[in-house]
């Protein structure tokens, strides 16, 4: 299978917000999986994201919320329905995810579901060792989740495979 080039974003802290972000990119693979079957489509994630080295962790819809991980990178294979999404914290940017794409989000990358399809689902994936915590922004808080996010691990593969190196190195 050829990797497909990833759309990227960037993302700065929010300090109104208490959001961190990243410097590094928000990764989006377009139409990674050509699988019809829903059900189907989400073990073949699984499967190469444990592939890559990034176990998989559960199977989920996106939260309605704004929220961060700053301990952990995610992955998010969208298997089912569709959804817009806004990245990057309340003041972030919108965009459409499908089935059958991929979204990497670096530690600190504010992320929320603005509307999705009822049966809108995807599975869920981080690096081994690193452990989501569900952070909704506080700017009191905002140096110290900066420091966080920093000090997360940069995993070797990309979730769909390749080095990491060249797009967050």
């Amino acid at each position: 299978m050829q990797i497909p080039q990833p759309e990227t974003l960037y993302f700065d802290s929010d300090e109104t917000n208490g959001f961190p972000n990243s410097p590094l990119p928000v990764m989006i693979y377009r139409q990674v999986l050509d699988i019809s079957e829903a059900e189907k489509r989400a073990e073949a994630f699984e499967a190469m994201f444990k592939r890559h080295g990034w176990p998989p962790a559960w199977r989920y819809h996106l939260y309605d919320f704004d929220h961060f991980h700053s301990t952990a990178h995610e992955a998010l294979g969208i298997f089912r329905g569709q959804a817009r999404a806004r990245l990057g914290g309340p003041n972030g940017q919108e965009l459409m995810l499908y089935a059958g794409d991929v979204l990497v989000l670096p530690a600190g990358v504010g992320h929320a579901s603005v509307q999705a399809d009822n049966d809108f689902c995807m599975v869920g994936a981080y690096p081994p060792g690193q452990e989501p915590e569900i952070e909704r922004g506080d700017p009191a808080q905002l140096a110290a989740a900066q420091s966080r996010v920093a000090a997360v691990v940069l995993p070797e593969n990309a979730p769909v495979g390749g080095s990491l190196a060249g797009l967050w190195g």
